[in-house]
């Protein structure tokens, strides 16, 4: 028998909870309606907590932040499903649910002083959706000094925005260690999100498209980026209803990949797509090289 996380719905709360914490602490920020694939990060960061010979608490923060939701998305219809999340969080161990309302996030309203998430936030995501990762870095930022963690855990489905977390943390010297976990996909390959609800069966079919392209990338890699490309592309093609905003492959750390490649080199695969009316990402890692040098 589990037994249920604590609910702290206010700042108060939660630090009280925390006042006399013994061991580090691990923390998984997420926006609710959980999954599989959140309850994989939970499991992450209550290992890496017990990695330390120390016994410390699991927090989860359960928070739609609508700093990072832009004109016409979809903050008012985002699922928010807390009793089921809950038990989720319990089946889990969580040691602490921060469920907190806007108003105690941001209390006064929005905030004058955010954080400016800099070039990285500029394109992919930050292209088609200008001011989401000014919400997101600043809301982490808001979450990290209430939870005072020592390891926090992300998943690299949402990899753009790990990579632009671990930047923050680096430039402002935040103590806490980021982890990113691997991506939980469903038996066909789809990449498990809370939009995946918004998909009816004729969606679903068509939105594994994605993952399967790729998947082809990852397979003909070792040709080199310009054929992998053409392998997720073709895949891509037998999809009629999935209208791609972007197919990129690039280096880890989304930087350019250098001219030429030599064998063994690791890059990322990203991409994002509407599937009717709702827009999902993946990537997916990748070692590139030209057959020739293998």
């Amino acid at each position: 028998m589990t037994s249920s996380p604590t609910l702290a719905p206010t700042r108060e709360e939660l630090a009280a909870l925390l006042a006399d914490r013994s061991g580090p602490v691990g923390f998984v920020p997420t926006m609710g309606a959980l999954h599989e694939g959140h309850a994989s990060l939970m499991r992450v960061a209550r290992e890496r907590v017990a990695s330390t010979g120390q016994s410390g608490p699991v927090v989860v923060s359960i928070f739609v932040n609508p700093l990072q939701f832009g004109p016409g998305e979809d903050l008012d219809r985002y699922p928010r499903t807390l009793d089921a999340d809950l038990e989720l969080c319990a089946a889990e161990g969580v040691d602490v649910v921060f469920a907190p309302s806007p108003d105690e996030v941001y209390p006064g309203g929005e905030p004058q002083v955010t954080v400016h998430p800099g070039p990285l936030a500029e394109i992919l995501e930050g292209r088609t959706r200008p001011g989401h990762f000014r919400g997101v870095l600043t809301v982490v930022a808001k979450l990290f000094g209430l939870v005072r963690p020592d390891v926090a855990v992300f998943g690299q489905k949402d990899y753009q925005q790990l990579a632009l977390i671990r930047r923050m943390v680096l430039d402002l010297n935040m103590p806490v260690e980021v982890v990113g976990a691997e991506t939980v996909r469903e038996p066909d390959g789809l990449a498990l999100s809370s939009r995946n609800r918004y998909l009816d069966a004729e969606q679903r079919s068509e939105a594994v498209t994605l993952s399967r392209a790729l998947f082809a990338a990852q397979e003909v890699a070792h040709y080199g980026p310009d054929v992998a490309l053409d392998a997720a592309r073709a895949e891509l093609r037998a999809a009629k209803s999935v209208d791609l905003d972007y197919l990129v492959i690039t280096a880890p750390d989304l930087g350019e990949l250098p001219d030429v490649v030599p064998a063994g080199t690791e890059a990322r695969a990203l991409i994002a797509a509407r599937v009717g009316t709702t827009r999902l990402i993946d990537n997916m890692p990748l070692v590139l090289g030209r057959l020739e040098d293998r």
